[in-house]
């Protein structure tokens, strides 16, 4: 079997295992999840090694005959575009399920659901076929539902069920899409590498309709304003270590969705959206920023902070330049291993003190040192302090846009002042100052949650002194992606 289908199906396996074992063996199915997502995080890491950075064309594949009479392949590949997205999901649910160690209720099902969650993540980054990427997409809405929905907080239900019918509603556009172009393509095929280059053939007013189709569907998971109100309340309900891969890998499926089908597939009707993509990029990074600031609950915080970051992603893409496409993929990676961190220290906050709100705490600097040292950093990381990941990440974004929508990049540029000043608030009123001692009998972190964050600790410090490392796996492919249509 092909690397990249060990990687994607490895946690399948997993999956089957326990739902075969019995409920009351919680350490071997806490195990078994473990050993899976490791299995398929190691085999990723491999794939890094054996990754040619020096070619823009699609590595690793395999293609196999699906449904031979509608022409529908299994086709996997990677490039410079989905490879850094497949080795972030890997990294990060790995972590996430360490983080999940901590979970007390039906463990069985909880860590089957995580399981194909991951399988389906993966495999997004993965197809090179529009029907197999549209069975990965939809395998993730499932699990992410039950995940929500069983071991969420008080407004589970809701939230779940929003969750489901946002990306059900974005995802039934998308579908359309799909059958609109295999009806229009002669001979009549699904396989993406092949409509990357029949799209000469179609008509401006064609590929305008059919890329609102994919738009709708890619736009809610990003989540684009304003398509964005499902995303704080999920985050809000979801148990710590789902928001942490809804924030680190699903948003950048929406993200992925636009560069690898809208961009490449329908260049004229990504043209004509331009204008319009570069006003929602703007209000994404303001409008995100402004909500985040008005937030008491450190977790919708968070979530409103990912609105935001999520902009400078589509901003760059807007400026369809090298620079802003490694800018925008680089942001998806920072964004991911940052906000991860963000939220799982928001969950150990939560695990001991039973509240996020801000206002409630008080000098915790003082009793619990190292947390309050990861969340210092993670939280000037995400407002883009030189030196850490996310400056390197959101200056590209700048730099990639400049040329083209100088006026929107300026008051883009807003957002920064904004996200500075919602981290500073939270960090100055849960941290510094007068000691609350209602907080006296509060722990530091555990050796467990140090496993889950130093990882994603260690990774903002080094993305941020050498973010070449990042950008050598990306940057041939993204020259290549950027030069297509000019």
């Amino acid at each position: 079997m092909n690397l990249l289908s060990l990687i994607t199906f490895i946690p399948l396996l997993g999956a089957l295992f326990i739902l075969f074992t019995p409920k009351e063996k919680e350490r071997l199915i806490q195990t078994t999840a473990l050993a899976a997502a490791g299995a398929s995080l190691a085999l990723s890491i491999i794939l890094y090694f054996l990754f040619d950075r020096t070619t823009p064309q699609m590595q690793f594949m395999e293609r196999l005959q699906w449904i031979p009479s509608l022409g529908i392949n299994y086709a996997m590949g990677v490039d410079g575009l989905s490879f850094p997205l497949l080795l972030l999901t890997t990294f990060m649910t790995f972590l996430a399920l360490v983080g999940s160690l901590g979970i007390k209720e039906r463990i069985k099902e909880y860590f089957f659901w995580f399981l194909v969650l991951e399988v389906g993540m993966i495999g997004v980054f993965e197809a090179l076929d529009l029907v197999l990427f549209y069975v990965f997409w939809e395998l993730t809405l499932v699990p992410m539902y039950f995940l929500i929905g069983i071991w969420g907080g008080p407004k589970k239900e809701f939230a779940a069920i929003k969750f489901f019918l946002y990306t059900l509603a974005g995802s039934v556009f998308m579908l359309l899409a799909i059958l609109a172009i295999y009806f229009n393509t002669n001979p009549h095929t699904f396989d993406m590498l092949a409509l990357m280059k029949a799209n000469a053939l179609w008509s401006q007013r064609f590929q305008i309709l059919v890329f609102i189709g994919f738009y709708l569907g890619f736009a809610i998971k990003v989540p684009a304003f304003p398509f964005h109100t499902w995303l704080p309340l999920a985050h809000v309900e979801a148990p710590t270590a789902v928001s942490v891969v809804l924030a680190a890998v699903l948003l950048k499926m929406g993200v992925y969705g636009l560069l690898r089908v809208s961009y490449a597939m329908l260049p004229l009707g990504f043209q004509w959206f331009l204008p319009i993509l570069i006003v929602i990029a703007a209000i994404n990074i303001v409008y995100g920023a402004l909500c985040a600031m008005a937030q008491t609950d450190m977790k919708k915080m968070v979530a409103y902070s990912s609105v935001n970051h999520m902009g400078y992603c589509l901003l760059a893409i807007a400026g369809v330049t090298a620079t802003g496409f490694s800018g925008a993929v680089l942001q998806m990676i920072n964004h991911g291993i940052i906000t991860g961190s963000l939220f799982l220290l928001v969950g150990v906050i939560y695990d001991r003190a039973h509240t996020r709100d801000i206002s409630a705490f008080g000098g915790l600097a003082v009793r619990v040192p190292v947390f309050a040292g990861l969340m210092f950093l993670a939280c000037f990381a995400s407002l883009g302090l030189p030196g850490l990941a996310g400056f390197v990440s959101e200056f590209l974004c700048f730099l990639g846009a400049f040329e083209r929508w100088k006026v929107y990049t300026a008051v883009s540029v807003l957002g920064i002042l904004a996200t500075a000043a919602f981290f500073l608030r939270m960090m100055e009123k849960v941290f510094l100052g007068p000691f609350n001692q209602k907080w006296a009998g509060l722990e530091d972190m555990s050796a467990r949650e140090l496993t889950s964050i130093l990882p994603l600790t260690a990774l903002t410090i080094v993305l941020g002194v050498w973010p070449r490392w990042a950008l050598d796996i990306m940057d041939t492919t993204l020259i290549h992606m950027a030069n297509l249509f000019r």
